[in-house]
């Protein structure tokens, strides 16, 4: 028996816009890995990119849930003595709103040379403006 292998030809590939105004982080982070690994095709292959381009617009507006918003912190080094930075959820959607987005999506795909690939086709922006309109992407409804 043959194991079927699906063409990687980028035209098919098909975008979606999501608004994450509301939307809960993890929530929404599990929808966007599954568009971008290509989880929700019949094509789906693991060791393989068979997945869509994912643009997430309003990324200041999404919702965290329980005490994160002040406990939880990103940790970020910069290679010296003391060099540690730790920052709150609030400081974070303050300066960076796009990285909590960015994160929370990297945590959940593969750690390899595939999942690099994957999150180069996942576009976040603050506000509802977005610049791929010509691509005509299809809007998504996050999960709730």
């Amino acid at each position: 028996m043959k194991t079927y292998l699906p063409k990687n030809n980028l035209d098919q590939r098909k975008w979606h816009v999501i608004d994450a105004n509301g939307a809960v982080l993890g929530r929404l982070a599990v929808q966007v890995a599954d568009i971008l690994r290509g989880k929700n095709k019949p094509i789906y292959t693991p060791h393989l990119d068979a997945g869509d381009f994912v643009v997430v617009i309003n990324a200041e507006k999404v919702r965290v849930t329980g005490k994160k918003e002040t406990d939880k912190e990103f940790m970020s080094y910069s290679g010296w003595k003391g060099g540690e930075k730790y920052r709150s959820v609030q400081q974070v959607r303050a300066h960076q709103p796009e990285k909590l987005i960015h994160h929370a999506v990297k945590g959940m795909v593969p750690k390899n040379r595939l999942g690099r690939v994957l999150l180069t086709k996942l576009k976040v922006y603050r506000g509802n403006q977005h610049p791929h309109a010509a691509q005509l992407p299809a809007p998504l409804a996050p999960a709730k």
